[in-house]
C-alpha cells in the first residue's frame, strides 16, 4: 500500500441547465491535467457534477428530469474523461446521478483507478431536502423526490494501494458515516458536494454555511484519524449560489489545503497517510478504548426521544 502521494480536490464552478455534457466533460478533462501537472495521481470531483444541480426544480412528473440522469458508467459522454485519466495514470471520484436499468434513482459516486477501470460504487444515504412542493422559496430542495435512499451501504475499497471510503454532500455532516468507514480500515474518504446557500427549512448566516461545512470535514478527520478530500460544486447557477470551500483535511483536523473561488479550481496537497498513525496509536485507539455496547441506541433509535432509564443502586 502506497503512503504518499499528492491528491486533488477539483471544484467546478456552477454549470448552467444550457451547458451539455460535452462542454462540462472538457471542464473537468482541464481539471484533470492541471491535477496531473502539479503531481497529482488522483482527483477528486463534486457530487452530481456532470449537470446542473437539478434537485431545485418541481416537475409533476418525475420522469422529466431523467435527461439529467447517466444510465451506464462511463457512457459515450463521459468516456473522454476515462481515456484521459487512463493516459496520464490519474485515479479520480466522480459524483453523478444514476438511473439504474430497472428504473431506479441514486445520487451515486464511483472511484476509478489509474487505469481507468471502476473500483467502487457508493449511493448517497443521507438524503437531505423534502419531497413535496415548498411555496414561496426561491429554490426547491427535492433530493428526497428524485432520489431513493442508497442501497450499497458505506463501503471502502482499494484504489491503487490505498484504502478509499466514501459518502456524499450530506452525509458528511453524520458521524456515523466517518466511524463505518474508518472501521472499514479507510485512510482516505473522499466526497463531493452541492451546498446552496438558500435551502427551504434551513437558515444559517452566511459565515455558518462554510464554517459548519469545515468543521463537519475537520471533525470526521480528526475523531476517525483519516485523510478527508472534499470537492465542491460552487458559485452561481441557474440563479442559485453554491458555496465554495473545497478542502483536504489531515487525520490532526487541520484544513491542509483549501480552494479560494467559488469557480473551477484544483487544490493539491500532499498526503502522507502515516501521519495516521499516531491518533491510531494513542488515542483513537479503537480496539484498545472504543465500547461498542455502550452505543447501541445509536442503531436501536432514529429519532431523539426520551432518556433511558438507567439503575445506579
Amino acid at each position: 500500500m502506497q503512503r504518499a502521494f499528492n491528491l486533488a480536490v477539483a471544484q467546478v464552478g456552477g454549470i448552467q441547465p444550457g451547458e451539455d455534457r460535452k462542454a462540462v466533460v472538457a471542464r473537468l478533462i482541464s481539471l484533470l491535467e492541471a491535477s496531473h501537472r502539479r503531481g497529482a495521481s488522483f482527483v477528486v470531483y463534486p457530487e452530481l457534477t456532470l449537470t446542473t444541480f437539478f434537485p431545485r426544480y418541481w416537475r409533476d412528473d418525475c420522469s422529466a428530469l431523467d435527461s439529467y440522469f447517466e444510465r451506464e458508467m462511463p457512457n459515450a459522454e463521459v468516456q473522454p474523461l476515462f481515456d484521459r485519466a487512463k493516459a496520464l495514470g490519474v485515479g479520480f471520484y466522480l459524483g453523478y446521478a444514476e438511473l439504474t436499468p430497472d428504473g431506479r434513482h441514486f445520487n451515486t459516486s464511483i472511484l476509478v483507478d489509474s487505469t481507468g477501470a471502476i473500483r467502487g460504487k457508493y449511493r448517497k444515504v443521507h438524503l437531505p431536502g423534502h419531497a413535496d412542493r415548498v411555496e414561496d422559496v426561491p429554490a426547491q430542495h427535492l433530493e428526497k423526490r428524485y432520489f431513493e435512499v442508497g442501497d450499497l451501504g458505506f463501503g471502502v475499497f482499494e484504489v491503487d494501494g490505498i484504502r478509499v471510503g466514501m459518502c456524499l454532500c450530506n452525509d458528511r455532516r453524520w458521524p456515523e458515516v466517518y466511524r463505518v468507514l474508518a472501521l472499514q480500515g479507510a485512510d482516505l474518504v473522499v466526497l463531493g458536494y452541492n451546498t446552496p446557500m438558500e435551502v427551504p427549512g434551513w437558515r444559517e448566516e452566511p459565515h455558518a454555511k462554510m464554517e459548519t461545512h469545515l468543521l463537519s470535514l475537520r471533525a470526521g478527520a480528526y475523531q476517525n484519524a483519516v485523510w478527508v478530500a472534499a470537492a465542491g460544486k460552487s458559485g452561481d447557477e441557474d440563479g442559485a449560489h453554491l458555496i465554495g470551500g473545497s478542502a483536504v483535511v489531515a487525520p490532526s483536523g487541520e484544513i491542509v489545503a483549501r480552494a479560494r473561488s467559488e469557480g473551477d479550481e484544483v487544490v493539491v496537497a500532499d498526503v502522507d497517510l502515516d501521519l495516521s498513525e499516531p491518533y491510531r496509536q494513542s488515542v483513537f485507539n479503537f480496539a484498545a478504548h472504543r465500547r461498542p455496547e455502550n452505543y447501541s441506541l445509536i442503531v436501536d433509535r432514529v429519532g431523539r426521544g426520551d432518556p433511558v432509564p438507567v439503575d445506579f443502586s
